[in-house]
């Protein structure tokens, strides 16, 4: 599996130097999808705001002045040749297709369309569509400060998910989500999410019960924690911001450690 990095921040950026309105969404649309409109052919811009304000080019400006893309470039060409990610993509050999990353700016922070729990669910686990298309999205949000290590997690993270993927075939059950994310996150050297030791116990204690679960509302309250089923009207489960998520990363960074 070769991964292509596709430089798409100063695209995004172009957008919104049109005026909102229509003429900025006819751009948009003519941008992500193929001449007769029957297909996306930039599946990355699918998640962005193009009737966004002016907080999204001001964060795209400091992306690209910080070189995001070219860091995302490099931060996948320096992991291709490691060790881990040989190891991890290893079985793939004979696959000889090319898989195209980019990075997207997707607006939790103002965007009306937006919800980042359901957001950032289909990011990490409803990528079928997308994949099938060869494309890869790295997604940035404008809620959180950008930096350098951030997009380099991000890359890497996008990276690591698809060639979890690729070996075990897409997520169904809670288990498997855990699986997935706590791999791609340790493999990308991510330090967030984390709880302190008492709410790891506890966090694994009141997800044990859910593990064989596909019931959608109960894995984002177990992945996501308390706030996110709230906002969702979802059942709360006790639990902390992101616990599940930061459950998922401790398990596997202890068994990559070991």
């Amino acid at each position: 599996m070769k991964i292509e990095f596709v430089p798409l921040l100063q695209l995004q950026r172009d957008l919104y130097n049109i005026p909102r309105g229509q003429e900025r969404f006819r751009v948009y649309l003519e941008t992500m999808l193929d001449a007769d409109a029957s297909a996306i052919k930039l599946p990355p811009l699918a998640v962005m705001n193009p009737m966004g304000k002016e907080h999204i080019p001001a964060m795209l400006d400091t992306l690209l002045a910080m070189n995001s893309d070219t860091i995302a470039d490099r931060a996948i060409a320096h992991r291709a040749a490691a060790k881990p990610i040989a190891e991890a993509l290893d079985g793939f050999e004979e696959d000889s297709g090319t898989l195209k990353l980019g990075l997207v700016v997707a607006d939790d922070l103002m965007g009306e369309w937006t919800n980042r729990y359901t957001s950032e669910f289909s990011d990490r686990f409803e990528t079928k569509h997308s994949l099938k298309r060869g494309w890869l999205s790295g997604t940035l949000w404008t809620s959180e400060v950008p930096s350098i290590p951030k997009v380099r997690e991000v890359t890497l993270t996008t990276v690591y998910r698809a060639a979890y993927i690729r070996r075990y075939g897409f997520a169904r059950t809670l288990q498997e989500m855990l699986n997935q994310e706590g791999y791609a996150m340790a493999m990308a050297g991510c330090r967030q999410p984390n709880l302190d030791a008492d709410d790891l116990v506890y966090t694994r204690e009141i997800v044990a019960p859910h593990l064989s679960t596909q019931d959608y509302p109960t894995i984002v309250a177990c992945l996501f924690g308390d706030r996110a089923a709230r906002s969702l009207g979802y059942t709360p489960q006790g639990l902390s911001e992101y616990a599940g998520l930061a459950l998922a990363l401790y398990q596997a960074q202890n068994n990559k450690s070991a």
